[in-house]
């Protein structure tokens, strides 16, 4: 018999900029000091700052809880790459 993974709807928790929890967490893609990239239910989020830091992840349930200076979300369309398609490089290619 397959296993099915509890699905928690998606959510996004900020507390004062410095500490946040996301639901609906499927996958990390990439992550990096100032960037963290996730696949959720409602498609890739990417999340920029300074010292970002994943406390903790179960994709099982389906939460990631981190840390950090968070400065912006951002929904990516499908078919974008995330850190690659910032404002200046969009504005001038």
């Amino acid at each position: 018999m397959e296993e099915k993974k509890a699905t928690i709807p998606h959510m996004l928790e900020v507390t004062k900029r410095q500490k946040g929890r996301v639901t609906g967490v499927k996958d990390v893609a990439s992550f990096s000091e100032e960037s963290i990239l996730l696949s959720t239910e409602e498609g890739k989020l990417q999340i920029k700052g300074a010292q970002l830091h994943i406390q903790s992840l179960d994709l099982t349930e389906g939460v990631l809880t981190m840390e950090g200076r968070m400065d912006s979300f951002v929904y990516l369309s499908k078919g974008e790459k995330g850190q690659e398609n910032s404002f200046w490089k969009r504005m001038f290619h």
